[in-house]
């Protein structure tokens, strides 16, 4: 039987010091991941300052990529209206037409909206928007769904602000930095949006379901009156988000509500309005809410 081989480095100091400094080091990195595994689980907001510092560092390349991302977008546009030149004419002609008497019954609405206010001494609040900003990234395949703004604090954007493309609402500020902003997207399970139905006012709030699609739930359950449609708006309950902002468009009514799609898509989005806060005292009040409520469950960021 042949002899095993001698796995020790021998009398060699050095090799046997190597060796033992190797596996000093493994079981060192294996505790202090997973210390920061634990850290990251109960605190997520601990390692923000890692998380801003990436997006600073990132941002040239993310503004390069969305002003890429842009001109192909004009080029893949302008190809395709050049073959469909006829058909999107008429298109268009019949949209004007229509557009142009919409537009009469909207002045006319307005107006007399206007002398009921007057009447009624009402006075609508007008907050200035804080910046403008353009997306430069976001989460792809995840369950978490974030955005990052190329504007941060040096701007005067700061956490719970919302932000609005010209079609709806993208989502909220969760963090900033320098010449960075972290948007929490509508699409992500955590962003609970108050809304009401266009028409009769109906409160529902709409949740994220993690794959670019919402849920519209109803606050008072029952018989469900969504359709294929429906037409939500933020209510300005909770105080962040400020009234009448398009949130979503319902799509596929259930039991509980209904199956919607977000009346502006962040994937199709290039620059967006960050807006106040509806209510100052909303932003703390959500802190000592989430704080109440514990770590959320843990998941995979895909960043």
């Amino acid at each position: 039987m042949a002899r095993l081989p001698d796995r020790r480095p021998g009398f060699s100091r050095r090799a046997q010091y190597g060796i033992f400094t190797g596996y000093v080091v493994a079981i060192g990195g294996a505790v202090i991941g997973a210390v920061l595994l634990v850290v990251s689980l109960i605190q997520p907001e601990a390692f923000g300052f890692a998380r801003t510092a990436a997006n600073e560092v990132g941002r040239p390349s993310g503004v390069a990529a969305a002003h890429s991302r842009t001109i192909g977008q004009a080029i893949y546009a302008t190809v395709g209206a050049y073959f469909n030149a006829g058909q999107q004419n008429a298109a268009l002609s019949r949209e004007v037409a229509a557009a142009r008497a919409n537009a009469v019954t909207a002045r006319a609405v307005a107006d007399e909206n206007h002398r009921l206010k007057a009447l009624l001494g009402i006075v609508d609040p007008v907050d200035r928007p804080v910046t403008a900003a353009r997306l430069i990234g976001s989460t792809a395949q995840s369950a978490r769904r974030y955005a990052v703004l190329n504007e941060g604090s040096f701007s005067g954007i700061s956490a719970g602000q919302s932000v609005r493309a010209a079609a709806g609402l993208i989502g909220r500020v969760v963090e900033a930095g320098p010449h960075t902003a972290r948007v929490l997207l509508v699409t992500d399970p955590e962003n609970v949006v108050p809304v009401r139905r266009v028409g009769d006012g109906l409160p529902a709030f709409v949740q994220g379901a993690a794959n670019g699609t919402v849920e519209i739930r109803l606050i008072n359950m029952g018989l469900n009156p969504l359709h294929k449609g429906d037409v939500f708006v933020t209510s300005g309950s909770g105080g962040l988000y400020p009234p009448n902002v398009p949130v979503a468009i319902a799509t596929a009514p259930h039991r509980d509500g209904a199956s919607g799609r977000l009346a502006s898509d962040p994937a199709d989005t290039d620059f967006v309005v960050v807006l106040p806060v509806f209510q100052p005292g909303a932003v703390a009040a959500l802190e000592a809410s989430r704080q109440a409520a514990g770590p959320p469950p843990p998941v995979d960021e895909g960043n």
